[in-house]
Parts: C-alpha cells; structure tokens; sequence
C-alpha cells in the first residue's frame, strides 16, 4: 500500500503542517470514519463538532478555521482541493483497470488513423476515415463514427457513442453511455398531417477539457455544429439540443436540458432539472438555481424559478406564496365582516 509522510503531503499540497512531519498517511476518508492512517477534511463549518471526535491522522482546514489541541493539520486556503490531491496521490498506486494495447475483439476499419500508446478495448467499433489521437483511451463496447477525430489524452469510458463528424478536442472526457451526435429532435408535417423527420446534417464540437457525464446527450446540429467550448463539464442525464452553443467553463448539473439553439456565455452554471428554452442567450457569470425554467434571455446574475426571475425578488414571492393559507382565511374573515355589515 503506498503512503506518504505528512511533511511529503505538506509539500505536494502546497499546505501548513501542524505536526508530527514523520507520520505516514495510507488512506482517506470521511470525519468520522477515518482512522489514525487516514487524511479528512473539513470544508464545511456545519461538520466541526465530528473534527472534533474525528480518528483522523491528519485534517485538512482552511487558513480561518481554528485547531483544536491534540490532532494534526495541513493548513490551506483550500481545504478540499488539498484533500483531493491527497486522494488521487494515494489513489495512483492502484493497478488501472484500463485495457492496453488494441484488444483482438476490436473492429478497426484499415482507412482510420491511430496514434501512438492508444489503449483501444473489447468490441470496440471504430468506422472510416475515424482520427484517434496520442495516448486516447477507448474503452469497450464505444463507437467512434466515420469520420470522427479524437485528440490526444482523450479517456472515452465503456459503451459510449460517438457519431459520424463529430470533433473533439485534446483531453475531452466522456463518461459511460454518452451519446455525441445523435439526430437533433426536428421533424415537419405534411399535407396528410404525418411527421417528417428533417435529417440532421450537421455535427458536435467538444472542444479542449470538456468533460461529459455518463448517459448524456448532445444531438448533432441540423446542418452547423452544436459546440460545448472549451473546459466545460456537464454532469449525468443532461440533454443538448441542435445547434446549441454552450459557453466555455460552464458546469451544468444532471437532468438539466437544453433546447436548439440557445446559447450560454463563459463561467455559467445551472443546477440540476434546469430547463433552457430554445434561441434564448445566457450571459456570463449567470448562475441559475436547481429547477428553473429560463423562458428568455437572462442578464449576468443569479436567478430562480419558472420563469426564472432575480433570487430577490424570487425569495420575496416565496414568502407570499408560503402564506397563501394564511391569507386566504384572513381573506375569508374579511368577507365575513362585510356580509354581516348593516345594509
């Protein structure tokens, strides 16, 4: 098992030590499960009464938070970040689960291009003309379309979907059944009143660090490109539409959706079940809260509800709307008075 001493975590974390620098740390876990071997953290103030009774061999806290006497520290202005290197350093010494080298099963057609240290596992499907960049891994049972070019560094987890065009970037992520490119949702009617699909010709650009949660998906453009930019991450069950654009350095939380042609500015984020209608822009830094419905396009700011409208003024409405019993029987006690008022 591999470990390391508090004084070579201080360094690597860039942390404060507060004591015994010889100590070896082998494991993480939470406050109140760890033990005497174990690095915590805490970044929350709600959890200091389980520091207190925390086993941990060392805890990570910020640069506000006071010791208590009788335990160990690594000091930092970012607790959890300096928990999470711990984390991955001890992690590093598991054996990978991934598969080396291009597995027999795979079906690789004679006219795609490979690059070097590529890791390609069981039954994966890679069709014409496909580009597979440096040190990309493909796990099993994923599709890689005609046409299709990967970057370098890219980590492509089991039965994922990529289809024919679609472009991505260097060290793009994407998690397990991800679908990249699938037909956008666009039919017409005809003169029996029978739908006719409108063929989606265009295609998906993931660009640099974007990383894709497991069972989402990005339907392709109707003949442009729906674009994800560069270093966003969107979380599981999350829908895309046609000819979308989302910004760079977006995060949006699971189930939210996205219709066609929206389009978000940098550094925005969306709680989970958002619903974004379609053509409507978002600016930057605009942050919408979990199960907002945004009808129209929305300023820089933080925003709630459906319609989303500005937290203020949503928390404002709340408070009515919590004392809608309340004043319905005042209403009623009202109406009471002025029928029984001489006439």
């Amino acid at each position: 098992m591999k470990s390391f001493t508090l004084e070579e975590l201080a360094k690597r974390v860039g942390a404060t030590l507060m004591g015994d620098g010889s100590m070896r740390i082998s494991g993480v876990d939470t406050l109140d499960e760890a033990s005497e071997n174990d690095a915590s953290f805490l970044a929350n103030i709600r959890y200091r009464e389980a520091m207190k009774t925390s086993k941990a061999g060392v805890i990570c806290i910020d640069t506000e938070t006071e010791p208590l006497d009788g335990k160990q520290y690594l000091i930092s202005k970012d607790p959890s970040r300096a928990f999470q290197i711990i984390a991955e350093l001890l992690r590093s010494s598991r054996e990978s689960t991934a598969f080396t080298g291009i597995h027999p099963t795979a079906v690789i057609d004679p006219t795609a291009t490979i690059g070097k240290d590529v890791n390609i596992g069981p039954f994966v499907v890679i069709d014409k003309k496909a580009v597979i960049g440096d040190r990309t891994t493909i796990s099993a049972h994923s599709f890689i379309g005609t046409s299709v070019t990967l970057g370098t560094d890219c980590h492509i987890y089991p039965s994922c979907t990529i289809r024919e065009e679609c472009q991505l970037g260097n060290r793009v992520i994407l998690q397990s059944g991800c679908v990249i490119g699938s037909c956008g949702f666009g039919y017409i009617m005809d003169e029996k009143g029978c739908h006719r699909k409108l063929e989606q010709l265009g295609h998906v650009v993931l660009e640099d660090d974007v990383e894709i949660g497991a069972n989402a998906t990005i339907d392709r453009a109707r003949f442009k490109k729906t674009i994800i930019c560069q270093g966003t991450k969107i979380d599981n069950l999350v829908q895309i539409a046609h000819n979308a654009e989302i910004g760079a350095h977006n995060i949006l939380a699971a189930q939210t959706g996205v219709a066609g042609s929206a389009k978000t500015g940098h550094h925005v984020m969306m709680g989970g079940q958002v619903g974004v209608l379609g053509h409507v822009t978002v600016d930057d830094y605009t942050m919408v809260a979990t199960r907002s419905g945004i009808s129209k396009s929305l300023k820089t700011g933080k925003y709630r509800g459906s319609p989303a409208i500005p937290i203020p003024e949503y928390n404002r409405q709340e408070v009515h709307v919590r004392k809608l019993k309340e004043y319905a029987e005042r209403l009623k006690t009202l109406e009471n008075k002025l029928a029984n008022l001489p006439k």
